[in-house]
């Protein structure tokens, strides 16, 4: 009999105490669960050796990874409906314990046990990132976790950013707008909050495939440092400011920003940057930001940043984010940021959230991933590039739920006593 997926359904709504708000499709063509609702796909029992070997997110991923779960039907809708059971549950230590003791759950792991089959644990999917965690954010170890992101290679970036490569938030004016205007519009309005003027030097931290520097150098005629740990990236920047004939204005190194020694410079912006520091290491990054900048130069830090915990102590690093996306990547409070940035000597000048604008781009990154889906799998891996639209599509409703959240945070080094050098009405860039 094709009975897997109600006997499925059944031992997983015991093991949470929920009822599953998506229908299973199990790997014998059964189906269970809401009619009309999403459709979680069960290909094999591997999938159910992942989940028990690994119960949790990391689990599920791994098995969305492989290709062993999949979904059929709207994918934000499926993971708004998993949300409450996967992201937003709220288990504690002591939770989990007495769940565990429950002799309804060990039944139903029993249950699920024998549904799995032999037992080895799968291998993860190649895509995820093992690593030992004693060095932290050293010099190789950011270098090696920017290239596991960045250097996944430039077409495949170029599918799904767009004409406009820029890898963060970006800013609209509309929902229905465009893509490249709403990247264009952030770049300009970074460009207006440092108040940059011909003439002036600018240090782009982390910049990418170059979009600011270019922008800046173009529109604003300032000299631009930009600098990436990684090489693809330069190699892209670099033919870009060939191209557009700005050579004598930009520079794009492969440097760690914290080997910088030119300063002072009369600006700096860091955007999508500042999440790969680590909170270790993040006061150093303000103070080595703060000794680059000129008395009076601005500072334009564009940062995500996540929700705070009422115990600070009991954060732990997303498992999926940082094993398969961004390895080493942390997420801090902006309340923390703002702290961190003034103990290093900055004033912070103006904190604005554009919570709302990165759900709203992750959305376009997404739909640009998925109209060229077979592309996408030829340019990396089919797990590569499920990761990617699986994180991005997460990330957009993360932003959408108030999980996280994105922040514009300027701050100047103020140039004497009392003095901020900002105007009276400093949001000029309204």
């Amino acid at each position: 009999m094709a009975d897997a997926a109600p006997r499925l359904k059944s031992l997983v709504e015991q093991l949470l105490g929920d009822p599953l708000p998506v229908r299973i499709r199990a790997w014998d063509g059964s189906e269970a669960g809401p009619p009309g609702a999403p459709v979680l796909v069960v290909r094999n029992r591997r999938a159910l050796r992942r989940l028990l070997w690994k119960p949790g997110e990391l689990g599920l991923v791994r098995a969305w990874v492989a290709g062993d779960l999949g979904i059929d039907g709207d994918l934000y809708s499926t993971l708004g409906l998993l949300a409450g059971l996967i992201w937003e549950r709220g288990d504690d230590a002591r939770t989990l314990v007495q769940a565990v003791r429950d002799p309804d759950v060990r039944a139903a792991v029993r249950g699920l046990a024998r549904m799995a089959g032999p037992f080895p644990p799968p291998p993860p999917p190649p895509e995820e990132v093992r690593k030992a965690r004693r060095h932290l954010h050293t010099r190789r170890s950011d270098k090696q976790a920017i290239s596991h992101h960045y250097d996944v290679g430039n077409d495949f970036y170029e599918l799904v950013l767009g004409p406009s490569m820029v890898y963060s938030c970006a800013y609209w004016s509309s929902p229905d707008g465009t893509l490249e205007d709403a990247q264009r519009d952030k770049l300009e309005l970074v460009c207006r909050k440092l108040d940059l003027k011909p003439g002036q030097r600018l240090l782009d931290v982390g910049c990418g495939w170059g979009s600011m520097a270019l922008h800046a150098a173009r529109e604003h005629g300032v000299s631009v440092v930009g600098v990436t740990l990684s090489q693809e990236q330069a190699t892209y920047a670099r033919k870009r400011v060939a191209e557009e004939g700005l050579a004598d204005r930009v520079e794009i190194r492969v440097q760690d920003y914290r080997d910088v020694g030119d300063g002072p410079y009369d600006a700096i912006s860091s955007i999508g940057m500042a999440e790969h520091v680590g909170a270790q290491r993040y006061l150093q990054y303000a103070c080595d930001l703060y000794r680059l900048l000129k008395p009076g130069g601005r500072l334009l830090n564009h940062q995500i940043a996540r929700r705070p915990q009422r115990d600070e102590t009991t954060y732990n690093v997303d498992t999926f984010i940082d094993a398969y996306v961004f390895p080493d990547g942390e997420l801090a409070p902006v309340g923390t940021t703002v702290t961190q940035l003034e103990r290093a000597g900055f004033e912070v000048r103006d904190v604005e959230s554009l919570r709302e604008h990165y759900a709203l781009t992750l959305r376009r990154w997404v739909a640009g991933l998925e109209a060229e889906w077979a592309r996408a799998q030829q340019l990396t891996s089919p797990g590569r590039a499920r990761v990617w639209r699986l994180y991005m599509a997460a990330s957009a409703l993360a932003f959408e739920r108030n999980r996280i959240g994105v922040n514009q945070v300027l701050a100047v080094r103020t140039p004497g006593p009392g003095a901020s050098g900002m105007p009276l009405r400093a949001r000029t860039w309204n």
